[in-house]
């Protein structure tokens, strides 16, 4: 049996780097301690795709892999405006591979912040991000808040890990030297640990940060006698502890970035953060959903100038969400291919989109089904990063961390199996310009 410790998790923007895997004689998984109940469940491996597919008379027929790369590659050499969807559960070697082929057949390539954290990230744009790193706030943190999120279920790892729970160099008593507030629109089980519970009218998120930023700001005379549902005296309750802190993290999470005022919820919630840093030191986070959803969007940015919802059909990077988002090109029936990696759009995007993309032709890139595999014409299973491929992927602070291989595997790792689609791709393009 061999054992390797400090193993990176491959579930959640957290990449928890503290888990212990066990693996038997026989070179598979027997027992991962120290990761959540979703993390040890990915890691062990389970209902896997076993073998590539091309649907045939509408049924999956099984087939080798040079023959689903092979159809892959036809369908996106032929298509004229492809779509290339997904990247946040693979490694940022394979979103490079992957702008490297959008650019070649001129596609528009998205991510999964486009339906989760791109208002953030549009709001990061416009008026910056202070911030800081995870281990910052295990270390240093006294207040933290959880606003528009409930990291028992999304990220269940991350109070233990860094911040509510943890135990950190100026404050060794864990939750005994921090308070934690929780903001959302209803009581939650993290709201249920929490020592300050603050209950916000749906979408009135942006009103609540105003008057805190008001208050903050020695302003508290403007302030009504209740904003969004709260009460007036529970404001001064919060901005006082927030006064009196040594450091505040706020993480905020798609309860923020979803409600009405969408990116404009982030960028007040970053000037309520600027307000807060008059009295002491506050910062403020994206909870990041998929382990490298924030690795994707770097590699765009670097390679093309935008982090995600780019059109490259041009020949060259035009970025407005909105327009050239996933959801908004499958609305409106404009792509006429969808290579889909490490996600599930069938699951997540609206009834208008699904139905798009259950017309056209679609690959699909994941080591499990899911129901996207359900109208997919072809399928591709392959490894999974940080279990079976190593790789390089951002934790939800941005700290690029690296991911190992721990076992072999019979499947092909998604750097290979896109760069060989891309392979094919230009070999199509060179044939048919002779």
């Amino acid at each position: 049996m061999a054992v390797y410790t400090d193993v990176l998790c491959p579930f959640c923007g957290c990449i928890c780097d503290d888990i212990v895997v066990e693996v038997g004689e026989d070179g598979k998984i027997t027992k991962v301690k120290g990761a959540c109940a979703i993390g040890r469940s990915k890691i062990m491996g389970h209902d896997r795709m076993e073998s590539p597919a091309i649907r045939e008379d509408g049924e999956l027929r099984d087939c080798s892999y040079d023959e689903a790369i092979k159809r892959a590659a036809e369908i996106l050499a032929d298509a004229r405006r492809p779509l290339l969807y997904g990247w946040s559960s693979t490694v940022c070697e394979t979103d490079r591979a992957g702008v490297e082929l959008a650019v070649e057949i001129g596609a528009i390539i998205d991510n999964t912040a486009s339906v989760c954290h791109g208002p953030s990230i549009l709001a990061i744009q416009d008026v910056g991000l202070p911030s800081c790193t995870l281990g910052q706030i295990r270390n240093r943190a006294d207040i933290v808040i959880y606003w528009g999120s409930n990291p028992v279920f999304a990220h269940p790892n991350h109070m233990k890990r860094y911040s509510y729970l943890s135990k950190g160099r100026f404050t060794p008593g864990g939750k005994k030297d921090r308070k934690m507030v929780v903001v959302d629109v209803r009581e939650t089980k993290s709201a249920k640990l929490a020592d300050l519970f603050v209950k916000v009218r749906p979408g009135g998120d942006f009103l609540v940060f105003s008057a805190l930023r008001a208050i903050l700001r020695g302003h508290e005379d403007v302030v009504p006698d209740e904003v969004a549902g709260v009460e007036k005296k529970d404001l001064l309750s919060l901005a006082e502890m927030i006064k009196n802190a040594n450091f505040i993290i706020t993480f905020f999470g798609m309860g923020v970035t979803h409600s009405g005022a969408r990116h404009n919820n982030i960028a007040n919630a970053i000037e309520f953060t600027r307000a807060a840093h008059l009295h002491t030191k506050a910062t403020i986070m994206p909870m990041r959903g998929h382990y490298n959803v924030n690795g994707f969007n770097q590699v765009c940015t670097w390679l093309l100038g935008y982090p995600f919802s780019i059109d490259l059909s041009q020949g060259y990077p035009w970025y407005n969400p909105g327009e050239t988002g996933a959801v908004d090109v499958l609305v409106h029936g404009e792509c006429d291919a969808a290579l889909i990696i490490s996600s599930d759009p069938a699951s997540h995007f609206p009834a208008d989109a699904v139905r798009h993309l259950a017309r056209i032709p679609v690959i699909q890139i994941d080591p499990y089904p899911n129901p996207t595999t359900e109208f997919a014409d072809v399928v591709i299973p392959s490894a999974i990063c940080g279990v079976e491929a190593e790789g390089s992927v951002y934790r939800m602070d941005s700290v690029p961390l690296r991911v190992r291989k721990i076992v072999d595997s019979k499947f092909m790792a998604d750097e290979e199996i896109i760069r060989r689609i891309l392979e094919e791709v230009r070999a199509i393009k060179e044939k048919e310009g002779e």
